[in-house]
């Protein structure tokens, strides 16, 4: 059983138990909670924490943990509704009015109910976290003369000198001075388009592509506009379209295992995309999210576009998040010219820095010989589960079309007989024991076909991936026209 299903199951059975005792009464001892229930200390320590946190218990040290006293009443509610008015007074002044929808991105960070299947996850399993290595790293960094002071706006310059290397590859295309360091992809993605984009602009956008970024070009009163991608990424002819159709002066992609297709920009649309936009005053954001994501048989895997992009079209987010622990918001951004500057002050207008800490750790764990090591292990597992997966999908649901299976990520993108209801599909899922992703959310426009998106790298292993999609399969039964 996964720990945290653990935690969410102990956590319940307390609460059952707590009208046993009265206010301020004792619970059984950590020891005891232990041998009950046959969980781990750690799983009673969690439990018991979540608890304090809902004010249920009260925890003293060396004393155990005691019934909290009984509430008091509530407060009367008050009257929000005047918000409704005051929120959407300036919409009529905006060219796009903003919407703020996380929907399309609490889906993948919100733990599912215990006893389902995750194929909805987007991060890690902790089995497939680097957890130990991380915690060293951690502890090594918390010691480093000054690890906790303010560092400098731009992220420690070793770091920076890191990702440099690592983007732009033996040739040194990329140097220190071309790097900001940021809180994770998404809070880069959020800077970058703040710096290219002003409210009301479209901006280019693949179709279909990660809702996060959609979430947050609609957050910034952007105007999304979709350029379809097939199985060799975007296409260039459509991307020159719709910059002159639109007068657009941003586009943003994923070129390496694209959200959600899995698709890798083709090495004869790499040049076309740079001069294409060059062409067209505009900026190519690229969202290098997964490239320690490759799978054991993925070979060589080509360079990011900004290491071949000495004019500056191309600012590039890459991150260390995916790889690690979704908690381990460590990013970077790439860009040349002035534009730099704009991201760097818009970064220390909404955030300042970076902690300090969480960079030192993050140096620690990158220069330390368990990084490659764990790299190495994750391809291996990335592939298995891949393979099971895609296995188990086309013997036992080929009415699933599976057209690429992409040799990196945590994914794949399924699609569904047309007519499918996709909110249907899903809640019966959900009803079998598997949380799935349903595609609509990674059009900005109306989907071509209905698809699924399908994580391996949530689950707790193969077994687990094959009981998904035997309970897949019992709701493609109550839900697949």
């Amino acid at each position: 059983m996964q720990q945290r299903s653990s935690v969410a199951e102990l956590a319940e059975c307390l609460r059952r138990e707590l009208d046993r005792y009265s206010p301020g009464g004792k619970l059984p001892s950590s020891r005891v909670l232990v041998e009950r229930y046959r969980v781990s200390p750690v799983t009673v320590s969690r439990a018991l924490s979540q608890l304090a946190a809902e004010g249920l218990v009260v925890t003293r040290p060396g004393a155990g943990a005691f019934r909290a006293p009984a509430r008091a009443t509530a407060a009367p509610a008050g009257d929000t509704s005047w918000q409704e008015v005051a929120l959407s007074a300036d919409g009529a002044a905006e060219l796009v009015p903003r919407t703020v929808d996380a929907s399309g991105v609490t889906i993948s960070l919100a733990a599912p109910p215990p006893g389902v299947i995750e194929f909805n996850g987007g991060y890690l399993h902790p089995s497939l976290q680097p957890e130990r290595a991380m915690a060293a790293a951690l502890s090594r960094a918390g010691r480093r003369p000054g690890a906790w002071g303010r560092p400098p706006l731009e992220g420690l310059p070793e770091l920076r000198e890191w990702f440099a290397r690592d983007i732009g590859g033996p040739g040194g295309t990329v140097t220190a001075a071309d790097v900001l360091i940021a809180a994770g992809g998404q809070s880069a993605l959020t800077t970058a388009l703040r710096a290219l984009a002003p409210p009301g602009a479209p901006v280019l956008v693949e179709s279909p592509t990660y809702p996060g970024m959609l979430a947050i070009a609609r957050s910034s009163g952007l105007r999304p506009v979709p350029v379809p991608v097939d199985a060799d990424g975007v296409r260039p002819e459509l991307l020159a379209d719709a910059f002159r159709a639109t007068g657009a002066r941003v586009f943003v992609c994923q070129p390496l295992f694209q959200n959600p297709t899995g698709a890798v920009l083709a090495p004869d649309r790499r040049a076309r995309v740079l001069r294409t936009a060059r062409e067209a005053g505009a900026f190519v954001v690229e969202d290098d999210f997964v490239r320690r994501l490759a799978h054991e048989d993925a070979g060589a895997l080509p360079p990011p576009l900004v290491a071949g992009d000495p004019d500056g079209v191309v600012v590039h987010v890459g991150s260390l998040t995916k790889a690690t622990s979704p908690s381990f918001r460590v990013s970077a951004l790439v860009a040349r010219g002035p534009v730099l500057e704009r991201l760097r002050a818009i970064q220390v207008v909404d955030t300042f820095f970076v902690p300090r800490p969480l960079q030192e750790a993050a140096l620690e764990l990158v220069g330390s010989p368990a990084w490659p090591r764990h790299l190495r292990a994750l391809a291996a597992e990335l592939k298995s589960r891949r393979d099971v997966l895609t296995t188990a999908l086309r013997e036992h649901l080929p009415e699933l079309a599976l057209p690429h299976v992409p040799s990196g990520g945590y994914h794949l993108w399924p699609r569904l007989p047309d007519g499918t209801d996709e909110a249907a599909l899903t809640a019966a899922a959900l009803r079998a024991g598997v949380a799935l992703t349903p595609g609509r959310p990674y059009f900005s426009a109306e989907p071509p076909a209905v698809h699924v998106r399908l994580s391996f790298a949530a689950v707790g292993g193969t077994a687990e991936i094959a009981e998904g999609v035997r309970r897949l399969r019992t709701a493609c039964a109550e839900a697949l026209p």
